[in-house]
């Protein structure tokens, strides 16, 4: 019998659907149908989405804990989640499902296993044995606030302190209360007449397990005994307790206080302490009780066989220290350690050689979390060096502004990078290894290279290498440091944009074949980058200053029956104040408070040299200037050609296209002047009064009116009216400019174009200001191609697709006048070709297909060392062959793609006609789309306003994958959400944390082979040897029974409401209902799989177990053998 597979029938019916909505778009004679453009192979079994890894350091930690067998760090969050360290790329990420605050974690120590306590008042086991972590139990208590938890090396049985002073055992194997209950009430002295508190610590004697010391906030400690079930002693003081430690011989330990002193208490003198210290109290002179300082929030006491011991402490410094930053403090012998940290401190912890409480620690490092940072301490060196990290915890250094990823890069640009990346490493760091180093790699088949790209607020940009799920930093660029900064609050310059981080990127422009880098920041500046393996000192900074202006004053129209034959720019003109000025200098402006700011720049680039270290140097600055009193706009959109050495920037002005090699602004275009004037779409002003039709020669891409019709319709309507965007709640999203300002004018301009066809002059109509236009319509996205710009060509040529946060989509053609061999000497002409297809909502990407449905990727050139001789330049320097696709009388050789926040299309070139339309969303609308290689084939990736994640074929447009994964609760995740080729795609799900999802069928069913494996199999050290002596007069450590005691059989049950046992998805019970609710056979199957496996690791143990439970009878049969063997049998 033939299976049933729902997916194919779904595919079925989406391509029925795409075909019948393609209909009105293909209406036309001639135009190719579905299945005559071209044979896709993309279908939705190529397509599941889940989540990778995360990267990061947690966000807002509050807890901490080492498997120091295992060598694994957990680290617990306010919001529940749970992250685990180890070797370098050794990370797991885990999350509660409440979202509590997790308050305390503890180890079972080599099991493999881990119990977090959360706010919430609910115990969690986790299982850590698979690569995925999961909860196998949890116990909710709902009478008792959980304020501290203690689970002995190698018990079973948790004890649970709470907020009453109460302490419950728990049995961790089957997440069952005993009935044993130690009641505060018995654990203090009868004669106290007030509650002590909450239990803030909990320990047993490291010498004896049958003793346990049980610590309250009020400052009273109590030794209890297990077996008779009563207080030993008591040490009363009275200042509050933060924490207890105890001296590995189990008679004395040690207590901190809320008045930033340490007590020494011997357990056998409990009338006062054996000593009393203040570590950073003044001493008095007349013998008096010290100053008090701050709390002292933790104490550490580890001994050492050869030496003096180790006290570790958090906090207690003096109250006059205001302003000075958190400290830990590490107390040697006679020496004392302050060191000082850059957060505060959540908790440290420190690493010891032995997980046996009752044997000389050796500790070796200390871990601190801070709330923004985890630093490792290397105890063994002299001035305690820390442990450079090997994990990516730097990301939020700076906030990340921007994000890029790119997956299947060059293979020569992660040694590139990490050869010139090294150099900035720090020096002063431990010489020995990263201390955590539990955990294995995945054994994944996934080799290709990835690269991550951030961008942060302090105009820093970091490249990470991102390959086979792990995240390791390779280079940082400052880009700050092209500019002067000012020295203090009161020199911040006037002509700021923005209050704070003025160096913030706000995008950028890589281009990994030629490394090109361009990036733009607030502050209404372009920086671009060449890749350099040598170092050089850049006598002065390349600047150039751009007037991108945006108003419409009155100008006679030309006369419309004349032909214009405008120039290139002339140097008096002032939207290219560099022809009047070397480019190197700032223009002259005006600044004063009589006159309004002209002609100033937000910045002020650095006059003095700049010494530039191997990597990205910078080639040219480019920056806006306010202009009449108005401050630029900030940058929207950003595109690089390196092979014609050109950089193009837009904003809700307009646009500017400057030639870098040589410095100088080529094009200075208002937006609405990229419309042809008898461009139906194009924006009409609304003032009132009759605007004038504009006149002139622009390039007219439309041959008949039927065609103009069919594109250009309304998106809410079919006729032919001004198309207008019919979203403006997300056009004021992404407009965040001040549109209603009205921006002073520059000069006409004028432009030598490349043949007297497409000759234009720009005429301006009075009416069309910024009052009339107040939603400006800004540019948001650019594309570099080699097309047809009109439907009477037969060779591509360059061009430059430009789309506007409005829906319209114009072509720009590049006319290329070469001069000779060098490149320097050509010069481009440019001309505009009108409106090539109007979508709904912003424009966010554009590409070009060839006839096969392949990418046709910008042109770039091949990377060569600007710092090179001429010889080598030579031999590197090749552009890419230029063999346009020769257009086939009656069949289109490309398909430009076009996708916006609303809706996607694609275009036949060279007719220029609408072949695929496909509306993505209704109700809600893209925050970003790309065109990304997968499965051998493209496809368009989309992530909507709605939490949706979809994919649509090309060029078809059919949908493909359509997933309710993350609803936007934070413009973070917008500003840094991007797909990349392969299926993959992250975003910031935090201020720290990166996240990286997968939407490719192919690696989520590799997935498992990826990720590391935190649990290994480590044998448990020996226990220390008692030896000899202590042996025969018991002096070693007193072992206790403790199933004999806390079981049922003895303690009895507990009371069913004080908790509530939930048996956690890791669980069968929790496979089961998961599987239940799962639709499809594949993760039916899947979770049979995960069953079965889980059937056969439990029968494992239970063979194990069974193994050493019979090893174990022999052992007592020989003994008992042995004990009876001589004896008589009235001797028995």
């Amino acid at each position: 019998m033939k299976k049933f597979n729902i997916r194919k029938v779904l595919d079925g019916l989406t391509a029925a659907s795409s075909s019948s909505s393609s209909s009105s778009a293909t209406a036309q004679p001639g135009t190719p149908r579905e299945n005559d453009v071209v044979q896709e192979t993309l279908q939705s079994e190529h397509f599941q989405l889940c989540k990778t890894v995360r990267h990061g350091f947690p966000y807002q930690p509050s807890s901490m804990a080492f498997d120091p067998v295992q060598k694994i760090l957990a680290v617990g969050t306010q919001t529940g989640a749970l992250r685990l360290f180890g070797r370098a790329g050794v990370e797991c990420y885990c999350q509660h499902e409440s979202g509590a605050a997790v308050i305390q974690l503890q180890f079972l120590i080599n099991e493999g296993a881990l119990v977090s306590a959360l706010a919430d008042d609910s115990i969690h086991l986790w299982n850590l044995r698979q690569k995925i972590p999961a909860i196998l139990h949890s116990l909710k208590f709902s009478r008792e606030r959980i304020t501290y938890c203690h689970l002995p090396f190698q018990s079973k049985w948790l004890y649970i302190g709470s907020e009453r002073g109460n302490i419950h055992i728990v049995n961790v194997e089957s997440f069952t209360l005993s009935g044993y209950v130690i009641m505060w009430n018995k654990a203090i002295e009868l004669s106290t007449k007030t509650h002590p508190g909450p239990v803030v610590h909990i320990s047993d004697n490291p010498m004896d397990e049958g003793k346990l010391l049980i610590g309250f906030e009020c400052g009273v400690v109590v030794l209890w005994d297990l077996k008779s079930k009563k207080a030993d002693y008591r040490y009363n003081y009275d200042e509050a307790i933060h924490s207890v430690a105890w001296h590995h011989e189990g008679k004395q330990f040690v207590c901190s206080h809320s008045d930033g002193s340490l007590t020494t208490w011997n357990i056998r003198a409990p009338a006062k302490p054996a000593q009393i210290i203040t570590p950073h109290g003044k001493q008095p002179k007349d013998g008096k009780k010290p100053e008090p300082c701050k709390p002292i929030l933790k104490v550490e006491y580890k001994t050492t066989r050869a030496g003096d011991p180790f006290m570790v402490l958090s906090g207690g410094l003096s109250y006059d220290t205001v302003g000075r930053r958190a400290c830990l403090t590490v107390m040697h012998g006679k020496s004392t350690t302050v060191l000082e940290m850059d957060y505060p401190i959540v908790d440290f912890l420190t690493l010891c050689e032995t997980p046996y409480p009752n044997d000389f620690q050796e500790p070796y490092a200390v871990v601190v979390l801070l709330e923004k940072d985890l630093v490792v301490i290397d105890l063994g060196q002299i001035g305690y060096p820390i442990f450079e990290s090997p994990y990516p915890l730097s990301i939020h250094e700076s906030p990340v502004t921007c994000c890029e990823y790119f997956a299947d890069c060059p293979s020569e640009l992660i040694p590139a990078l990490y050869s010139v990346g090294s150099r900035q490493k720090r020096q002063g760091y431990s010489k020995k290894e990263w201390p955590i180093s539990g955990g294995n790699w995945g054994q994944g088949t996934q080799t290709y290279p990835e690269i991550i790209i951030t961008g942060h607020a302090d105009g820093s940009i970091k490249f990470w290498d991102a390959s086979a799920l792990m995240l390791q930093v390779l280079y940082k660029l400052k880009t700050a440091k092209v500019f002067e900064r000012a020295r203090g609050k009161e020199e911040k310059p006037s002509t700021d944009i923005v209050d704070e981080d003025p160096f913030a990127i706000q995008t950028l422009f890589w281009c990994p074949e030629s490394r090109m880098l361009c990036v733009a920041g607030v502050s209404a500046h372009v920086i671009i980058y060449r890749f350099s393996k040598q170092e050089v000192t850049t006598e002065v900074v390349q600047l150039l200053e751009v007037r991108l202006q945006c108003e419409f004053s009155e100008v006679d129209s030309p006369d419309p029956g004349g032909e214009q034959t405008p120039t290139l720019p002339t140097p008096a003109a002032p939207s290219s104040p560099q022809e009047a000025e070397p480019p190197n200098q700032l223009t002259a402006g005006v600044n004063s408070s009589e006159g309004a700011r002209d002609n100033i720049p937000c910045l002020q680039v650095r006059s003095s040299p700049l010494k530039q270290s191997p990597g990205y140097q910078v080639e040219l600055v480019v920056q806006l200037v306010w202009v009449s009193g108005e401050p630029p706009q900030q940058i929207t959109s950003l595109a690089v050609n390196s092979s014609l050495g050109l950089v193009v920037f837009g904003n809700s002005n307009g646009l500017a296209v400057v030639d870098y090699v040589q410095k100088t602004l080529l094009l200075n275009l208002g937006t609405s002047e990229l419309y042809s004037p008898s461009d139906p779409c194009q924006r009409q002003p609304r003032s009132p009064r009759k605007p004038r039709q504009p006149s002139g020669g622009f390039c007219d891409s439309n041959d008949g009116s039927n065609n103009s019709e069919d594109r250009c319709k309304s998106p809410t309507s079919g006729s032919t009216s001004p198309c207008n965007s019919d979203d403006e709640r997300k056009q004021n999203f992404i407009e965040k400019a001040k549109m209603s300002r009205k921006i002073s004018s520059s000069g006409e301009q004028k432009l030598d174009l490349d043949g007297k066809d497409n000759a234009f002059t720009r005429s301006r109509s009075s009416s069309v200001t910024s009052i009339d236009r107040e939603s400006r319509e800004a540019i948001s996205s650019f594309y570099f191609c080699e097309s047809f710009p009109r439907k009477s060509d037969s060779l591509a040529s360059p061009c430059l697709l430009v789309g506007t946060t409005q829906g319209s989509v114009m072509m720009v053609a590049l006319g290329l006048q070469p001069g000779g061999d060098q490149k320097p000497q050509q010069t481009l002409s440019f001309a505009s070709c009108g409106t090539l297809v109007q979508l709904k909502g912003g424009i966010l990407t554009m590409a070009l297909l060839d006839a096969a449905g392949t990418l046709l990727p910008p042109s770039c050139e091949a990377w060569y060392d600007p710092n090179a001789s001429d010889e080598e330049k030579e031999k590197v320097r090749r552009r890419r062959p230029a063999t346009p696709p020769s257009s086939q009388e009656g069949q289109d050789s490309q398909f430009a793609v076009l996708c916006s926040e609303k809706q996607a299309k694609v275009v036949a070139m060279t007719s220029q006609t609408i072949i695929y339309k496909h509306n993505i969303t209704e109700t809600s609308f893209v925050l970003r789309a790309d065109v990304v290689q997968m499965a051998g084939t493209y496809c368009i990736a989309c992530f909507c306003a709605n939490g949706h994640i979809m994919s649509l074929s090309l060029p078809s447009l059919r949908p493909l994958l359509d997933i309710n994964y993350l609803p936007l609760t934070d413009m973070r995740i917008a500003r840094t959400f991007c797909f990349s080729n392969l299926g993959q795609a992250l975003y910031l799900t935090s201020p720290t944390e990166i996240q990286r999802i997968t939407y490719s069928q192919e690696t989520c069913d590799n997935l498992q082979e990826m990720l590391s494996e935190l649990f290994t199999p480590v044998e448990t050290p020996e226990a220390p040897n008692r030896g000899f002596f202590k042996g025969l007069f018991g002096g070693g450590a007193q072992s206790l029974d403790r199933e004999d005691l806390f079981g049922e059989t003895t303690a009895g049950k507990a009371s069913r409401s004080l908790a509530q046992h939930i048996p956690g998805p890791g669980s069968m019970e929790g496979m089961k209902g998961a599987a239940s609710g799962v639709v499809g056979d594949l993760a039916r199957a899947r979770v049979a799989l995960d069953e079965r496996g889980q059937k056969l690791g439990e029968l494992e143990e239970r063979t194990a177990a069974m193994m050493a439970s019979a090893e174990s009878f022999s052992k007592h049969a020989h003994n008992m053998m042995v004990k009876y063997k001589d004896k008589k049998w009235y001797q028995l």
